[in-house]
């Protein structure tokens, strides 16, 4: 399930949202994710949008019956309840028909099941607290993920991405617009934008061939190595490179490292001057047109409406 699937919820009147805090009130995971929400509230009315926020154990056996979008939220995994407890509370969440968790409530969720081949952004620093039932999950690096009714988000800084996120696909670019006005936010990062570290944390003992060979995509974006070369550099055959990827991140060498030159220029497009030729050919792609359409496969839309949407910011 894409974002868009999401702009259905603006059919609500008005939309319920739930964010459940389990964690501290000052923290940014938290005051990152429910400040734009507020700050959306107080533009739209009442009559379209009402947030509401709840600790976990105010949070009733039915409640998650009465909210359209249910998110549980917490800075560290520290503050998790007792396996019963926090077993029951996932189950409330499920019972919205969106929900999912920001920060170590992305992390509960997991352990209990909830996430079972769903895309998820778990943050980097809680992939060793993981248990067996997490590892159904499919974690990724990136900042935060929809996939279907579920909604992850690392936390921290990403949590303001995911909230202005959430009201733009929501209720669209002007109600986001005012609300990024508010908060002095210049530039809202994408989902498929990376934890940096999230990798390296996660594989870099257990799985070095991996990182290494994810380091030599990123530092070949202009002139992109084969899959066998970077296979030959890592020290492993081309299936065993394969069978790393799919496993431990989901994709094939060659989609990962399509997607990795995808997103280093949709940052240049954003933050340079360079014409979108130039982005094209400094991310490896033979011809602008060549890299126009696998943009527009990835992202959904050209360079060019890329460039225009950074300058209308």
């Amino acid at each position: 399930m894409q974002p868009a699937d999401l702009s259905q919820l603006a059919q609500e009147r008005p939309l319920r949202v739930l964010l459940v805090n389990a964690g501290e009130p000052d923290m940014l995971t938290w005051s990152g994710l429910v400040q734009p929400l507020r700050l959306a509230a107080k533009l739209l009315g009442p009559e379209l949008l009402h947030v509401d926020v709840r600790s976990p154990d105010k949070f009733s056996a039915d409640a998650g019956r009465h909210w359209h979008l249910v998110l549980l939220v917490a800075d560290e995994a520290e503050a998790a309840l007792k396996p019963a407890n926090c077993r029951a509370l996932v189950e409330r969440c499920r019972a919205a028909p969106f929900w999912g968790g920001v920060g170590a409530g992305v992390l509960w969720l997991a352990d209990a099941g909830a996430l079972h081949g769903v895309r998820t952004a778990l943050p980097w620093a809680l992939y060793p607290d993981t248990n067996a039932l997490a590892e159904q999950a499919l974690f990724t690096p990136n900042l935060y993920e929809f996939d279907r009714n579920r909604l992850t988000c690392c936390g921290g800084a990403a949590s303001i991405d995911f909230a202005l996120t959430l009201v733009e696909t929501i209720f669209g670019a002007t109600v986001q617009a005012q609300v990024k006005e508010i908060l002095c936010v210049d530039r809202v990062r994408g989902k498929d934008e990376r934890q940096r570290v999230a990798l390296q944390a996660r594989f870099g003992t257990l799985q070095p061939k991996l990182t290494e060979a994810v380091a030599l995509m990123e530092a070949n974006i202009e002139e992109p190595l084969s899959t066998d070369e970077i296979a030959g550099l890592a020290g492993i055959s081309r299936r065993q490179l394969e069978r790393l990827f799919k496993q431990y991140l989901g994709s094939l060498p060659s989609r990962y490292y399509l997607e990795l030159r995808l997103q280093r220029g949709r940052k240049l497009l954003r933050d340079t001057n360079h014409s979108i030729v130039q982005v094209g050919l400094m991310c490896g792609f033979s011809s602008g047109s060549h890299f126009s359409t696998a943009f527009g496969a990835l992202f959904g839309n050209t360079p060019r409406e890329e460039r225009r949407r950074r300058l209308a910011e």
